[in-house]
């Protein structure tokens, strides 16, 4: 499976996902068409479909460009953001994979950032839209701590060598903000100082992995004595709402 990143706006990132020994592509959440449209031209591929991971502007905001320049193609966002997600034809449900392009992809419905907020596993690789980021998560715009940390921990769940593509380039401000709630993992340490080599670079910092995360997200180690020693709370939960409070506050 080829996964090329996309920057789009000033740290967006769309995704051209093509199955092996296919000349097309889905892109997931096509910010703006023209990054798209050059990056498919420049791989020589077509585009199939168009999913979206939630309504945001900064997500769906090329949706009906690429439209009117390839066809009809699909375009598959969550079932409740019908009217919101410009173009939408196909509603996604968790529990209901999606065969697109030679693709199998497995929706999962991790509400939180907003209500219509869906990661979809392909393969080895889960995108993860404004939920789950490189050593962060989404603000909760539509959901409560509780429905946030229960998205999380689904997420979490996947297995430990998931590929996670996210939605933002956010990773080197996230890992610092990780290191001020643990200053003494090294993972976190560690993954700070290739995050910011590979900016260097010119580089994106994604994919990750689900065990990467589980050992450096604050926001996936609420049950860690050392994130809890630092943001008390009576549940793990309550420990995510103080972290998340703190993150926001964090410049």
């Amino acid at each position: 499976m080829l996964i090329l990143p996309v920057p789009c706006l000033s740290d967006n990132y769309a995704y051209l996902v093509a199955a092996d020994g296919r000349r097309e592509a889905i892109v997931i959440d096509p910010s703006e068409a023209a990054p798209v449209v050059a990056a498919l031209e420049r791989a020589g591929l077509g585009l199939s479909a168009i999913v979206n991971t939630h309504h945001h502007h900064d997500h769906v905001g090329g949706n009906e460009a690429l439209r009117e320049r390839y066809g009809d193609v699909p375009v598959f966002a969550h079932a409740s953001d019908v009217g919101r997600v410009p173009a939408q034809t196909v509603r996604v449900e968790e529990g209901k994979p999606v065969e697109v392009a030679g693709l199998t992809l497995q929706p999962l419905h991790v509400p939180g950032h907003t209500l219509g907020a869906v990661s979809y596993c392909v393969e080895d690789a889960v995108f993860t839209g404004d939920t789950l980021f490189i050593a962060g998560c989404g603000r909760m715009f539509e959901g409560t701590p509780e429905v946030m940390h229960a998205s999380l921990s689904k997420l979490a769940a996947l297995p430990g060598h998931t590929r996670v593509f996210c939605g933002h380039e956010y990773t080197v401000n996230n890992l610092r903000f990780a290191e001020t709630v643990e200053p003494d993992n090294q993972a976190v340490r560690d993954k700070l100082a290739a995050a910011r080599a590979a900016r260097e670079r010119g580089e994106p910092t994604v994919g990750s992995t689900i065990a990467e995360e589980l050992a450096t997200n604050p926001f996936l180690r609420c049950s860690e004595p050392s994130v809890r020693d630092r943001f008390p709370g009576q549940t793990p939960p309550d420990v995510f709402a103080a972290v998340r409070r703190a993150k926001d506050n964090y410049r």
